[in-house]
C-alpha cells in the first residue's frame, strides 16, 4: 500500500478514512480528529461502542499481568510466537496488527525480534482498556497503540500483513476486513492443562480446557502449533499477579482464594495452542 507522508493504517471510527499522524493528533480528510495522549496513543473509541464506563482491564489487573509477563514467565510463548509471526510475514515491508495488545508485552517482544533480523515491520496494537493501552504506549515507543473495539477496528481494510490475537475477543469478520489477501491470522488460545495445578488449588473438580479446531468464513486453517512449559515459583507476589491477570481472578470462590494465599510454592503446565489461519485469496 502506498501511502503519502504522515499516513497511519489506522482508519477513522467515524467515517472510516485513513487518519495521517501529526505532531498532537490523527486526523482524516473529513476533518475528524483524535488528540495523541502524552503517552503517544491515540482513543479511538466511539461512545457507542462502551458497553461500560471504564471497559476492559481495569489499572490493578494491567499492572499485575506486566509484572507478571515481564519476569518471563510466559516467553516461550512469546519466542514461539515472534518465529511463527517472522514466518508467515511476506519479505519486504510488511504491517502487523496485534488485536487485543493488552500491555505491549507480545507486540513490544516482536517488534525488537523483528528488527534484530532486519525485518521492515510496522507494528499497530489496539485493546478496548485504556489503562492497558496507556501502560504500552509509555513502555513501547515506536509502536502505534490505540483504544479501539474488536467489533469495529478503526484500521484501513486490507491493510494488515499478518494479524494477531492472544487469549483476546476474537470478531472473526472484522480481523477478516483488515487483513490484506492471503494474509495470516495467528490466534493464541490456552492448552487443555494450561494452568491445570493452579485450578487444583483454585477449585475442588479442576477442568481442562477443550481443544477445537474452529473454521472461520474466509479464512483457511493452517495448523496448529502448541507450546508448552512449566511454571514452578515460590514468589507469593507472582502467585498473586497471575490469579489476577486471569478470568479465574472473578469466578473463583473465596475457599479457592484462601487456599492459593496459603500456597508456599506453586507448580503448574503452563501450554498454549497458536492457530493459524489465512485469509482467502481474491478470486
Amino acid at each position: 500500500m502506498v501511502r503519502g507522508e504522515g499516513m497511519s493504517l489506522f482508519a477513522c471510527p467515524v467515517c472510516g478514512r485513513p487518519l495521517a499522524r501529526g505532531e498532537k493528533v490523527y486526523a482524516c480528510a473529513a476533518g475528524h480528529s483524535y488528540d495523541i495522549a502524552s503517552e503517544g496513543y491515540v482513543y479511538l473509541l466511539p461512545p457507542n461502542k462502551k458497553h461500560s464506563r471504564a471497559p476492559g482491564d481495569d489499572r490493578r489487573m494491567v499492572a499485575a499481568r506486566r509484572r507478571f509477563l515481564e519476569a518471563g514467565y510466559y516467553r516461550v510463548f512469546s519466542d514461539a510466537l515472534n518465529r511463527l509471526a517472522e514466518k508467515y510475514l511476506p519479505a519486504g515491508p510488511c504491517a502487523v496488527l496485534d488485536a487485543g495488545c493488552g500491555e505491549g508485552y507480545y507486540t513490544g517482544r516482536l517488534r525488537d525480534f523483528l528488527a534484530a533480523r532486519g525485518r521492515n515491520a510496522e507494528l499497530y496494537g489496539f485493546d478496548i482498556s485504556k489503562s492497558a493501552v496507556r501502560a504500552a504506549a509509555k513502555r513501547h515507543p515506536g509502536i502505534s497503540f490505540a483504544v479501539a473495539s474488536a467489533f469495529g477496528i478503526p484500521f484501513l481494510s486490507g491493510a494488515a500483513d499478518l494479524a494477531l490475537n492472544v487469549f483476546a475477543p476474537i470478531v472473526p469478520a472484522e480481523l477478516n476486513r483488515v487483513l490484506k489477501p492471503g494474509g495470516a491470522l495467528v490466534l493464541a488460545v490456552p492448552g487443555p492443562r494450561h494452568l491445570y495445578g493452579l485450578k487444583e488449588i483454585l477449585y475442588d473438580a479442576p477442568y481442562e480446557n477443550v481443544r477445537k479446531d474452529i473454521p472461520y468464513p474466509g479464512f483457511r486453517f493452517l495448523g496448529r502449533l502448541p507450546v508448552e512449559g512449566e511454571l514452578a515459583t515460590a514468589d507469593r507476589a507472582a502467585m498473586r499477579d497471575l490469579f489476577a491477570m486471569t478470568p479465574y481472578c472473578w469466578k473463583t470462590p473465596r475457599e479457592g482464594e484462601k487456599r492459593l494465599e496459603g500456597t508456599g510454592f506453586l507448580r503448574t503446565e503452563i501450554q498454549f495452542d497458536f492457530l493459524v489461519y489465512r485469509k482467502a485469496e481474491e478470486a
